[in-house]
Parts: structure tokens; C-alpha cells; sequence
């Protein structure tokens, strides 16, 4: 009679550093990392996509104006090369996208009113 499958590969029960119990036979570089060298590790900003926290409110929202404006554009573009759901789905997005533009610019119009 044929075996459907294979053998397991043998295994030597006398190894017990292979466990995953045993994170301290390991070198630390092996071994996989507890919730407590993940939380004593420190933190590292990464730079790439920050935001300049020195920034005044009026110019963030300025740009986020711009940024609404620019995705509201692109989505009405995109819509125009759209049929049926999709072309709906995307002019619904463009909807929304604008409505975040006119919060934006209300919240832009009350700064400038403030000062």
C-alpha cells in the first residue's frame, strides 16, 4: 500500500533550545523579541512625512486646503473617464472631498476674522 505523504522529517527530541520557550538560549540577534524589549527600545521619528510642528494653524490649513482641492480635482477627472457605479462611486468621493474643502476654508475664514 502507497503512503499518501511523506515521512516527517526526523527530529531530535534532545534539542530543547529549539523551542519557542527558550528565547535565552539564543543570542539576543536570534532571538525573537519580548513586550518588554519592544517597549525599552526607544522610539525614532521617522522624518520622511512629518508635518514641521512650528507650523501655525493658518498655514497647515491653507495647505490642506490645497491638498483637498487637488484630490477633488483628480477624483472629477477620474470620474470623467468613468461609467455607471464607478463613475457615481468616484463623484460621490469628489462630493465629500469638497465638503472637507468648505470645512477647511470656514475654518481658514474664522482665523483670519480672529485677527
Amino acid at each position: 500500500m502507497i503512503k499518501p505523504t511523506p515521512n516527517p522529517p526526523d527530529t531530535d527530541p534532545a534539542t530543547p533550545s529549539e523551542t519557542i520557550d527558550s528565547n535565552n538560549s539564543h543570542p539576543p540577534s536570534e532571538r525573537i523579541p519580548s513586550a518588554a524589549d519592544i517597549q525599552a527600545t526607544p522610539r525614532k521619528l521617522c522624518t520622511m512625512f512629518i508635518v514641521n510642528p512650528e507650523l501655525d494653524t493658518e498655514t497647515l490649513l491653507a495647505h490642506a486646503c490645497e491638498s483637498l482641492a487637488s484630490a477633488n480635482v483628480m477624483a472629477l477627472d477620474l470620474a470623467d473617464h468613468m461609467a455607471g457605479t464607478s463613475r457615481n462611486a468616484l463623484l460621490g468621493i469628489a462630493q465629500v472631498i469638497m465638503l472637507g474643502e468648505l470645512a477647511v476654508n470656514r475654518a481658514l475664514d474664522r482665523i483670519d476674522r480672529a485677527e
